[in-house]
């Protein structure tokens, strides 16, 4: 087989030129990068610091929150008190292994923070932790 290596100026070129694909890729490499940081858990909190180490994840974690107002939130969605652990074990399989981290805002009663963790090491959760800011030293 021979191909034609001459080509005069008036044919059409029937190669692909990958630049620009390669250009728009990277713009949108680095959008993910910068966006995907941003896409945590919904909820505003004004979390206590801490000068505590992080622990390891494994795997996702159930996320229990309540903000300034007391209202409480499983991930993104708002649950009443009184339906906390059903809706718990519904989300986790009836798996009391599942880890859950309570986040507390800072303004909200202690009290109420302790209230929920009890309950949910009553109903069997064994790993339930509470997450605030890293220590800032000022």
């Amino acid at each position: 087989m021979a191909f034609n290596i001459k080509r005069s100026s008036k044919e059409p070129m029937s190669e692909i030129n990958v630049t620009p694909f390669v250009d728009v890729m990277l713009v949108l490499l680095i959008i993910f990068m910068v966006t995907a940081p941003l896409l945590t858990v919904g909820v505003q909190v004004d979390l206590p610091e801490s000068s505590a180490d992080s622990l390891p994840e494994e795997q996702e974690p159930l996320t229990l929150t309540i903000n300034s107002k007391g209202e409480i939130f499983i991930q993104e969605s708002k649950v009443e008190f009184d339906k906390i652990i059903a809706k718990i074990l519904a989300v986790s399989k009836n798996r009391t292994d599942t880890r859950i981290y309570v986040r507390g805002d800072k303004t909200i009663n202690y009290g109420r923070v302790l209230e929920i963790m009890g309950m949910l090491s009553g109903s069997g959760f064994t790993k339930v932790a509470l997450i605030s800011e890293p220590y800032k030293e000022r």
